[in-house]
């Protein structure tokens, strides 16, 4: 069952949706996204290629486009500028769930201390949900593009989010059963290195920037495919459940998405 806050979120979104429609008459697209999330954080050494092709999981998200080319309340074109004819505005919600681990030199198999094994017993899952709006930039004519001049048509979007985290951690280090999940609360089971209170999966919350590089080909008059990479980049360095601030990785948690979409135009 849907949360409230979920639920409270949603509700929102369809409101400012039918206010738009409302009130300005822009046409709209409705569309769904998922794919193939990798997650830049502090499990691991970020540089390394096992970890930044290994921290992955996946993503699905709901958007909305208001579309300024064309007006749905009286199904003609909108005053002909360049704005019109090459921004959209995006609104979207969005879910990503993300596997880690610490992978890297420290974890290797020759490596053979406690501490080695510490951050091999450790993993996490960091999840979010996203609520956001970003402005689209079409270098192409979107009007040309309704209009079947071509199939293909590039962008480019910068935006913002915020970001509902909740992620979880675990270990397995000094457990008899390597099945069973260790004491998570005492921090002698983690990397003595780290400060005290650098492992801390509460959930909170955090504001993110967000941009977008993709392309969209012309299924019909009414549907588009879309073809989209992410890099959202967080405002704080807690989306992992892990700040451990060294100088291994001391930037802030961010992810990158590629993701495979349909779109659908309501008017």
């Amino acid at each position: 069952m849907l949360k409230p806050k979920y639920a409270a979120i949603a509700f929102c979104l369809f409101s400012l949706i039918q206010t738009a429609k409302a009130q300005l008459g822009f046409s709209h697209e409705l569309g769904l996204v998922a794919g193939y999330v990798e997650m830049r954080s502090d499990f691991g050494v970020r540089e390394d290629f096992d970890t930044n092709f290994k921290n992955s999981g996946f993503g699905v998200g709901l958007v909305h486009y208001m579309n300024f080319s064309y007006k749905a309340d009286c199904n003609c074109y909108t005053a002909d500028n360049y704005f019109n004819d090459h921004f959209k505005l995006r609104n979207e919600i969005s879910y990503n769930r993300v596997h880690l681990e610490h992978h890297g030199e420290w974890v290797d198999p020759s490596k053979t201390s406690a501490e080695s094994d510490k951050l091999r017993a450790h993993t996490g899952l960091a999840r979010n949900f996203n609520i956001g709006t970003q402005l689209e930039y079409y270098p192409l004519s979107i009007r040309d593009f309704q209009g079947y001049r071509f199939r293909f048509t590039p962008f480019v979007s910068l935006g913002i989010q915020y970001t509902y985290r909740n992620p979880t951690v675990e270990t397995n280090y000094n457990n008899p059963d390597p099945t069973a999940i260790g004491d998570v609360t005492d921090p002698s089971n983690f990397y003595s290195g780290w400060a005290p209170g650098s492992v801390d999966a509460s959930p909170g919350s955090s504001w993110a920037v967000v941009s977008n590089v993709g392309v969209r080909y012309k299924l019909s008059r009414v549907s588009d495919l879309m073809l989209d990479f992410r890099w959202q980049f967080f405002m704080d360095d807690n989306v992992d459940g892990l700040d451990h601030d060294l100088s291994s990785n001391k930037h802030n948690d961010s992810l990158v998405w590629l993701s495979l979409g349909y779109i659908y135009y309501l008017n």
